[in-house]
């Protein structure tokens, strides 16, 4: 065996040991190498942006203003939320995920499915904290490039997000006007 696959195999044997001993200490099995692979992805996907960034916008801020990070930590909750759990949605994590029921308003319940690389997948695309990362990574990149379009665009998710919550209050109030009087309401 050349000395460049000696080194290769062993890595692997020391991965696969390691992978081994983390499971163990797991109820479930983890997919380390497909988490693994998604790590590498983002690193492609943010390096590719920086790339981009540098040709784009040589200039950066000095900061973000504070206004504009409150619109766009709105807009990223609600992107996320959307592409993680959105009923109409569904149809884009299909392949790395099972449907597990109803969710809030409009949305669904998923599960992961699969082995590897897709289950990892799986995790993310139902993991509205998980695809947070990705969705803020490219608004921050689409502010610095693009401030006035990225107001625009992450205005209307934070429009979509303050009427999500004006539908929850209302929900809330209507079923409190429909409780019979003198009903004990618990906190």
């Amino acid at each position: 065996m050349r000395p460049q696959q000696e080194v290769i195999t062993t890595l692997r044997e020391k991965a696969a040991a390691e992978a081994a001993a983390y499971g163990a200490a797991a109820p479930d099995e983890r997919p380390l190498s497909g988490y693994l692979g998604l790590l590498g992805i983002y690193s492609l996907y943010a390096g590719l942006l920086a790339f981009l960034l540098r040709r784009l916008a040589p200039s950066l801020p000095e900061r973000i203003e504070g206004r504009d990070l409150a619109l766009l930590a709105l807009a990223t909750h609600k992107v996320s939320r959307m592409a993680s759990k959105d009923a109409v949605l569904s149809p884009l994590r299909a392949y790395f995920t099972a449907f597990g029921g109803r969710g809030g308003p409009g949305e669904v319940n998923e599960e992961a499915r699969g082995e590897g690389f897709r289950h990892a997948a799986g995790e993310l695309v139902t993991c509205p904290f998980c695809l947070a990362q990705w969705v803020a990574t490219l608004a921050v990149f689409s502010y610095l490039v693009a401030p006035r379009a990225t107001r625009l665009v992450a205005g209307v998710f934070g429009v979509v997000a303050g009427s999500d919550l004006l539908q929850l209050l209302y929900a809330i109030a209507e079923q409190r006007a429909e409780e019979p009087a003198g009903a004990a309401r618990t906190a």
